[in-house]
């Protein structure tokens, strides 16, 4: 098996800053917006609860999209064998929990905690809901079908952020970050595998 070129504590470190750095980004929009990021945070068990049973459509849909042989969706498969792989594949199993909690956390508090509060307060909660989302998926622009896959999986996101009556940012952030780090794990299954079919 060939070694990855990749330093994984490199990869680890620079991700985990990257992901952080996106909550110095919504403290900053929110302060001049006068809205707080956080303000949706509610410890609570359903959150928990809601968290969990919310990740598996979500992961189901990434296992079937595992499956399909359609250009478009194997374009994004060897795109992330390509580009993210090789840096999860040396990253132990904590690692990849810790780089998932923080992208959960970070991107939610931007994009659930300040975008899409901003856009409701400025047009209204349907526009909340899209406008933040439409962003989501064009900062994962990385093919036409993962672009339009991100925008979808971020209204899913938006919604879940009133699953139960109660808007609890927690909800969408277990989803995110459970989600982040089941879908890493297959990756890093899925490259193992291609290496070993080379060697």
């Amino acid at each position: 098996m060939k070694s990855s070129p990749f330093d994984s504590e490199r990869f680890f470190k620079s991700a985990c800053l990257f992901e952080a750095s996106l909550i110095i980004v919504a403290v900053v929009l929110g302060w001049l917006a006068g809205i707080n990021p956080f303000a949706g945070f509610h410890a609570s068990q359903s959150a928990i609860l809601f968290g969990i049973l919310g990740t598996v459509p979500l992961f189901l849909l990434f296992l079937l999209l595992q499956q399909l042989s359609t250009d478009s969706v194997v374009s994004i498969r060897r795109m992330l064998l390509e580009t993210l792989a090789p840096g999860l594949v040396r990253c132990n199993w904590a690692d990849l929990f810790i780089l998932a909690a923080i992208a959960g956390v970070s991107e939610e508090v931007l994009f659930r905690g300040f975008l899409q509060p901003w856009f409701e307060t400025s047009f209204g909660v349907q526009a909340g809901l899209i406008g933040s989302n439409l962003i989501f998926g064009l900062v994962h622009a990385i093919t036409p079908l993962y672009t339009v896959l991100a925008a979808l999986v971020g209204v899913y996101l938006g919604l879940a952020l009133d699953y139960g009556g109660e808007r609890n940012l927690w909800v969408p952030v277990i989803i995110h970050g459970l989600y982040d780090f089941l879908a890493f794990l297959v990756i890093m299954k899925s490259y193992k595998d291609m290496l070993s079919s080379k060697s």
